[in-house]
């Protein structure tokens, strides 16, 4: 049973080409399908990074996660926004790309670390819909997603990347086997990202967010992680009460207007400029625009 209408989307992607329409499938699928799965599964996915210890010690280094928590969440999802919304070579994807690089080059990222937070991008959401989702992802959208997530990684510099949905849950895999290990900077970063989970919470489900959180990883990743092991009747049940959920959206009309993050940091909107930490150039050109304006 479902509601009417229900699968007009997934329909329409079948129909479409997602060698050549990569960017209509995606919005389809992300701001229309799965919008909530989506960011879901995305939030858990980024917390893979901390169990990579030369990944993790960067980011515990510069204290975003704990001076500018929800800044940080809020900036994570714009920049992946502006970098679809319009379609991946799109002039505003390439002047987001430019951004995201220009934030990395503050640093000495490896090429194999960007690779794999890449691959995180698109398994996490994948996995999440996999397990979560009210229906499965039809062939068409796994191609599509693929195909954006290379060309994102293409834009960002990244050499010899995979092509396929399969080729990036393999890189990842192998990855984490090689590279995850606990750290006392893995588990500060995820806690720090529980708090920023449970302030962007609405208020009645704060007190459940941490335990929840940690619920639905995989054992590879709290391990690494080095978050408390939950009762085993509490994953199956927020396991269950998640399949139940998707069971439910099932039942809802389809959704009328894309998704977008409202996020909380930026009420009065926000330009491309004020994404990513301050570094002392952009602060030395705010002081310029300032003292110009």
């Amino acid at each position: 049973m479902h509601s009417p209408g229900r699968f007009a989307n997934l329909r329409r992607i079948q129909s479409l080409d997602p060698e050549v329409d990569h960017d209509e499938i995606l919005r389809l699928t992300a701001r229309f399908e799965f919008p909530w799965d989506y960011v879901q599964g995305t939030s858990i996915a980024f917390m893979r990074d901390y169990g990579v210890p030369s990944i993790a010690a960067l980011l515990d280094r510069t204290r975003e996660f704990e001076d500018h928590g929800v800044k940080r969440y809020d900036d994570t999802i714009l920049i992946g926004e502006e970098a679809t919304l319009d379609g991946i070579d799109s002039p505003r994807s390439h002047a987001a790309l430019r951004r995201l690089n220009r934030i990395h080059g503050h640093y000495d990222i490896p090429q194999d670390e960007l690779a794999y937070v890449l691959a995180t991008t698109i398994v996490g959401p994948v996995r999440w819909i996999s397990e979560f989702g009210w229906r499965p992802l039809d062939p068409h959208e796994l191609v599509a997603i693929a195909k954006v997530t290379t060309r994102f990684g293409e834009l960002m510099g990244i050499k010899d990347l995979p092509t396929t949905y399969d080729g990036y849950l393999a890189l990842l895999l192998d990855y984490e086997r090689r590279h995850f290990a606990p750290t006392p900077e893995a588990t500060r970063l995820a806690e720090a990202s529980i708090r920023i989970a449970r302030e962007v919470a609405p208020p009645p489900l704060r007190p459940l967010v941490r335990r929840v959180t940690i619920a639905v990883m995989d054992e590879p990743l709290r391990e690494a992680l080095g978050l408390p092991r939950q009762p085993r009747w509490f994953v199956r049940g927020v396991h269950a009460g998640l399949r139940v959920c998707g069971r439910l959206l099932r039942l809802a009309p389809p959704r009328r207007t894309a998704y977008v993050h409202r996020p909380t940091t930026y009420p009065g909107g926000h330009r491309l400029e004020d994404l990513g930490p301050l570094s002392m150039l952009d602060e030395l050109n705010r002081v310029a625009g300032t003292a110009t304006g």
